[in-house]
């Protein structure tokens, strides 16, 4: 296969859509979820929250606006085959397709440089958080969301030991969405990431809540743990906005990573309703 050659401004470009239309416009796995809820919903409060919702995103969509006030930091989960050359500097290139998306997209820019002591926006959202692995192949893969922090800032990752179990798994994961509670705007999704390293782990998170919540875990043990885990996390009856009913999540999402034989690091990733990705393939 022949080097493939990309210049700079068609990642710009693709990027910048990519952060716009995730602002605007919920996926289709999302938006029928919802629509499900709002049908098994016994709640006459939980089923008007979720009525709102759907009426929210859909108005978003049509008059292409931001679904939520916070839109998020910018993240990326990017595929770069080997065989791409890039004409310029690719991470320059994701970058201001950030800054002209939530600068032409009127999107709320919500980083500031540094995290402890001067906090001054930077006004344009960036930097971005760019996770790529190199693949095989002439193309690049690109998965983009903006995450909020209301939900962001409930998220955990605990260090566990192999004598924890799947049922030291399992309390950790329901403990950390029963401490969530209403905080991180439910319906939400719930990304867990298993293994790795202490690094590795909280990534898998971040990166299972870009994960359709229409598609499942290709292991069948993993899958039912999904399975089970929403059941549970369905139960404890915060519900919708927190104001009660059967709907607390709309999705449980597991990725999982080979790892130490001392070790069994879980991350657990919490995104609100407005689970915001999209992919674009260059």
């Amino acid at each position: 296969m022949e080097t493939r050659k990309i210049n700079a401004r068609e990642i710009t470009e693709t990027v910048k859509k990519l952060f716009m239309d995730c602002n605007y416009f919920i996926g289709e796995d999302i938006l029928n979820a919802l629509e499900k809820a709002r049908e098994n919903e016994t709640s006459d409060t939980a089923e008007s929250v979720l009525s709102q919702i759907i009426e929210n995103d859909k108005i978003a969509a049509e008059e292409e606006i931001p679904m939520c006030q916070d839109t998020g930091i910018a993240v990326l989960f990017v595929e770069y085959g080997d065989k791409v050359f890039i004409d310029g500097d690719f991470e320059q290139a994701v970058q201001q397709g950030v800054r002209e998306a939530y600068t032409d997209g009127y999107l709320r820019k919500s980083v500031v440089d540094d995290p402890v002591f001067d906090r001054i926006n930077t006004k344009d959202n960036t930097p971005a958080i760019i996770h790529t692995r190199i693949v095989s192949g002439d193309k690049i893969r690109i998965t983009a969301g903006g995450k909020g922090f209301g939900s962001e800032n409930m998220s955990a990752i605990k260090m566990l030991t192999p004598s924890y179990g799947v049922e030291g798994v399992k309390s950790f994961i329901l403990d950390t969405v029963r401490a969530a509670g209403p905080n991180p705007c439910p319906p939400i999704v719930v990304g867990v990431g298993i293994g790795g390293t202490f690094e590795r782990a909280a990534q898998l998170a971040k990166k299972a809540t870009f994960r359709s919540i229409d598609t499942s875990n290709p292991d069948e043990r993993y899958r039912a743990l999904e399975k089970e885990l929403l059941d549970e996390i369905n139960k404890m009856g915060f519900g919708p906005a927190g104001l009660g009913g059967k709907t607390c999540a709309l999705g449980v999402n597991i990725e999982t990573s080979p790892t130490h034989i001392a070790g069994m690091p879980v991350a657990v990733n919490i995104c609100c309703h407005a689970a915001r990705h999209k992919t674009a393939e260059i």
